[in-house]
């Protein structure tokens, strides 16, 4: 009898363990992408060549799993690790997974609660809207408004609604960690979406803290750098960085058009190194033909305007061709122009094409840039 019954429980353990197994799911994915970057005026010198990682997206590779909890629950967890498939080392700031990792809970029917290490709102549901959704180089020079996600937020809670007639909406909170202040190094974003047949609209708005030297370090947050490049390094020393977007695109099938708006301000006080906020207003504008479907073409626009503590205006052209070699692999060419005048917080303004965060130390700078991408 005792035989018979440690039989049945270890059977029905084993089916409990069958069933479990095959609701839940973990997929590997990843982006090879590499090419021959040629840049006209780099750091003060006439020319650069060399091969460049990641030009069309980022390289990465990642897990993402889903485990079904019953009632249309569910746990969900993504780790994505970035990486230099030109030299083999980790990127955003030599992390393990430092493009993503969050666990949390999803439900149809109410959305999802994710931890960790995330994209704000803005990239998740303003950027499928922008040019540089499709070719990197097609956002604000400098990423000074993180229009090419350049930073994530730490320590953060992300709330993300269903999908509901079209709309949907993303709220996102991260927690400073410094002892003895809540508002040191915290960061918060908010975002909204519509998206039904052709048209796209999207706006939001990301704020973080850049530390409050009382007590901590002024640059230590929980949210990712901004300060890559001459195009806003002058307000490394900013208190805080705020930052509105809207976006939209409408889609004509063999032809999309859309654009964005962004209005950033670098905060100062008395721990600051300059006097006075410094705003940034970017308008950007593109339009992608597809020729054929294994082939585009995409052209786009940028004006990037500063106020304030210092001036300046930034005239960014790109233009960029991809081809399919199939659903996974494809090959791409791209080229860009920038013309900086004015002053920058340090001195002269200096061209910065897009995310390239290269400084021309000039006032001009032009890219050409060809590669392949794979992903699996």
């Amino acid at each position: 009898m005792k035989k018979e019954m440690r039989m049945g429980i270890a059977c029905g353990v084993s089916l409990f363990a069958s069933a479990v197994h095959a609701q839940s799911s973990v997929t590997l994915y990843g982006i090879l992408d590499t090419g021959l970057l040629y840049v006209h005026n780099a750091n003060g010198k006439s020319n650069q060549l060399g091969l460049s990682s990641g030009n069309y997206l980022g390289d990465r590779w990642g897990l993402k799993g889903k485990e079904d909890l019953g009632n249309g629950l569910s746990a969900i967890f993504t780790l994505e690790n970035g990486f230099n498939i030109d030299n083999g080392t980790l990127g955003q700031g030599a992390r393990m997974f430092g493009r993503q990792a969050f666990v949390g809970l999803s439900k149809n029917e109410t959305g999802s609660l994710t931890f960790g290490r995330q994209y704000d709102p803005l990239v998740d549901l303003v950027e499928p809207l922008q040019g540089n959704w499709f070719m990197e180089y097609f956002s604000t020079p400098g990423d000074i408004d993180n229009t090419q996600n350049s930073a994530r937020f730490n320590n953060s809670v992300k709330y993300t609604t269903p999908n509901l007639g079209g709309f949907v909406g993303s709220m996102l909170y991260s927690f400073g960690g410094v002892a003895g202040s809540i508002s040191s190094g915290q960061g918060y974003s908010a975002a909204i979406s519509y998206n039904q047949g052709p048209l796209g609209v999207g706006a939001g708005y990301f704020y973080f803290n850049n530390g409050e030297p009382s007590v901590s370090t002024r640059g230590t947050s929980s949210v990712d750098t901004l300060f890559y490049t001459a195009v806003n390094s002058a307000y490394s020393t900013a208190s805080a960085v705020g930052s509105a977007r809207i976006a939209a695109k409408y889609d004509f099938g063999v032809a999309q058009v859309g654009g964005y708006y962004s209005q950033t301000s670098y905060k100062s006080d008395g721990q600051s190194k300059f006097i006075g906020n410094e705003n940034f207003r970017d308008y950007n504008t593109y339009a992608l033909w597809r020729t054929s479907p294994f082939f585009f073409v995409e052209l786009g626009y940028n004006y990037l305007w500063a106020t304030g503590n210092s001036h300046s205006h930034y005239h960014q052209i790109t233009i960029a061709c991809d081809y399919f070699l199939s659903k996974h692999t494809d090959l791409y060419i791209s080229g860009g122009y920038t013309r900086a005048s004015g002053q920058d917080g340090a001195g002269a303004a200096q061209a910065v094409i897009g995310p390239a965060d290269i400084n021309a130390g000039r006032s001009t700078q032009a890219l050409v840039m060809t590669g392949i991408k794979h992903s699996f």
